[in-house]
């Protein structure tokens, strides 16, 4: 009897009895596979190789725990090119950076994204994996408010804009009940900030009380006196 190789994950299995068929195995269509993120699962396989010719994007990361940027470039695959089945992959990662303190994780990093990108499937598990890092030392604040655990967070959050970019995973999007009341919370916190700014711009000292001669906030105590910086009315007279 030959020897048959099993080259394949096993998931499943039965005895076979004496004299019954084999029962026709069920077929699975790789492109209806249901994924998490909302885009579409394409499988590589081992027959494709990289092309002479890659698609690339390249991100700019300026952290203030760092002197020198982190530049992430991902080259993409272009599949079924010219045909109305176009879809771009991920097909490989490159970091680079002047900072020799990151260059070991930096290389292997790249090594195991890359990889994964050309397995295939649902790559964007690894968005998740890698936003969920965290730095002991404590993370950073981006320009805007938003806030950073870690680099490797970071670099988790590159990937999701370049996937969404290219449509492997999908936009989170509001709901119009979520839009109308960041809209009127916005404009509650506009109407808020102009009498605080017409306030702050003033050359007056801050803290100053409102005079009620001229309905300007420069009444400062001088003297041991309320005085109005702006007309001058004193309650000492």
């Amino acid at each position: 009897m030959a020897a048959i190789k099993i080259d394949k994950k096993i998931s499943k299995y039965r005895v076979q009895k004496p004299g019954a068929e084999p029962a026709p195995a069920a077929a699975v269509n790789v492109a209806e596979l249901p994924t998490s993120h909302g885009g579409k699962v394409v499988r590589l396989t081992e027959e494709v190789q990289r092309p002479e010719v890659l698609i690339g994007s390249t991100y700019k990361i300026k952290t203030p725990v760092s002197d020198h940027a982190m530049y992430v470039t991902i080259n993409d695959i272009i599949l079924n090119e010219g045909t109305e089945h176009e879809q771009r992959r991920p097909f490989e990662v490159f970091i680079n950076s002047k900072n020799l303190d990151h260059y070991q994780w930096i290389v292997a990093l790249t090594r195991i994204i890359s990889a994964v990108f050309r397995k295939g499937g649902d790559v964007a598990f690894l968005v998740e994996e890698l936003k969920a890092v965290f730095d002991p030392r404590g993370g950073y604040w981006q320009p805007g408010g938003k806030f950073m655990p870690s680099i490797i967070a970071e670099l988790g959050h590159v990937i999701e804009k370049h996937l969404q970019t290219i449509g492997l995973m999908a936009r989170p999007e509001l709901d119009e009940h979520q839009k109308k009341l960041i809209d009127e919370k916005r404009a509650e916190f506009e109407a808020r900030g102009k009498q605080t700014d017409a306030f702050s711009k003033s050359h007056f000292p801050e803290g100053a009380q409102l005079c009620s001669k001229c309905s300007t906030a420069a009444v400062v105590m001088m003297d041991g006196c309320m005085t109005c910086l702006n007309c001058g009315d004193s309650k000492c007279g």
